[in-house]
């Protein structure tokens, strides 16, 4: 097995993200052969995975296919999976984490369905290097990854490890903070790309602003993180890997210094803590010098009058009676400010509680789906026009 072996990758992310998804992965050249509600397929080498784990915003995992195979019993799995030559993969002084997913009537337990795999692998080492690697929970070195589905098993090297959403930015996150990915496939689906003025009132630990400076400078995420799991295998081809980086760090226009600066974004949120941490977390991004931070309520987040400002909010969305009561004020004030402050902008509210999307007493022009974890949301579309009432918040 070399790494320009051509195969099935699998591209994972969130519920509900594979659209936005599927347009990261053919802007970077690829074509998708398939997708589904949590991911998308195409065809490629491990320097395909590379790429697609340096690059992609809105992904969780980068999964490339080592074995399909029809399989019945534990017993077979064992075999099928003992078959590969993990010896020319995993390195018997290296780390091995096993996961899976299992939804047959075989094996009620998951847990013994990855141990069958990782015996495998581990029983294949020893027999041909006479030695084995340690395994456990950790994803932090060499990751295995099975689907096994009624009668049909996929075996999947796991490329990245930990989830590439997990950017290595927020040192400080506050209560709730969106996911990385979520927060990106939010951004993107304003359609901002710099150009256009952004805010981020009610900002948080500053994800939502983060995620919009570095689209604006062009900086490629995967630059922040120092490990991925296809690094601790015997595949990984370093000075590849390297070119690679520095390829991405000059896409990233200057990284967003003095030569490249975007339209402004502006960081707001009533809680002084809250803003530290955003500052510091968009200090640890590198993009601290392209958001405006101010602790200010809300309300009084400064808008530039017809400047054509992209908002974006995410609010509370309290699930229990008593929470959804008190903050139905706070929704109804988030339509006073579109309203009476941000004529010639776009408003976006991301929320998983449509009755309190009701009380921002506004006409939307788009409800676009997501999920936050399990709970379905939606993004909450206003344009904000100058001129009569009459014409204003249609669209």
């Amino acid at each position: 097995m070399n790494t320009t072996d051509r195969n099935t990758i699998m591209v994972t992310c969130a519920k509900g993200l594979s659209g936005i998804l599927r347009g990261e992965i053919e802007a970077l050249g690829f074509s998708v052969n398939s997708a589904h509600e949590t991911g998308a397929q195409i065809t490629g080498d491990l320097y395909d995975c590379m790429k697609l784990n340096l690059h992609l915003r809105t992904a969780f995992n980068v999964l490339y296919l080592l074995k399909h195979f029809d399989c019945r019993t534990p017993d077979q799995l064992y075999k099928h999976t003992a078959a590969l030559p993990w010896e020319e993969i995993i390195s018997p002084e290296e780390y091995l984490c096993v996961i899976g997913r299992i939804e047959t009537p075989t094996i009620e337990n998951t847990m013994f369905a990855n141990l069958k795999i990782k015996d495998a692998i581990v029983d294949r080492i020893m027999q041909k290097e006479d030695a084995r690697p340690d395994s456990g929970k950790e994803r932090d070195n060499v990751v295995v990854q099975a689907y096994w589905k009624n009668e049909k098993c996929w075996i999947y090297l796991n490329t990245s490890g930990r989830k590439i959403s997990d950017r290595n930015y927020r040192k400080m996150p506050c209560a709730a903070p969106l996911r990385e990915s979520l927060a990106a496939a939010i951004i993107l689906t304003t359609g901002y790309d710099g150009s256009q003025p952004l805010i981020c009132p009610m900002c948080g630990s500053g994800t939502l602003a983060i995620e919009a400076a570095l689209i604006a400078s062009h900086r490629v995420p995967g630059l922040m993180r120092a490990n991925y799991a296809f690094m601790h295998t015997l595949l990984y081809d370093d000075p590849a890997w390297q070119q690679m980086r520095t390829e991405a760090g000059k896409q990233s226009k200057k990284r967003g210094k003095a030569e490249f600066k975007p339209a402004p974004i502006i960081a707001t949120d009533i809680d002084p803590d809250a803003v530290r941490a955003a500052q510091k977390n968009a200090m640890t991004a590198g993009v601290e010098h392209l958001i405006d931070f101010k602790v200010c309520d809300f309300a009084e987040t400064p808008v530039e009058p017809d400047a054509g400002s992209i908002i974006v909010m995410n609010p509370e969305y309290g699930m229990r009676l008593g929470e959804t009561k008190e903050l139905e004020e706070t929704y109804g004030r988030i339509g006073d400010f579109f309203k009476q402050k941000c004529a010639g902008s776009t408003g976006y509210i991301f929320t998983g509680n449509p009755q309190l999307g009701k009380k921002v007493g506004l006409r939307t022009s788009r409800k676009i789906p997501f999920y936050n974890a399990t709970i379905e949301c939606r993004l909450l579309k206003y344009k904000m026009y100058s001129g009569t009432r009459k014409n204003k918040n249609h669209e």
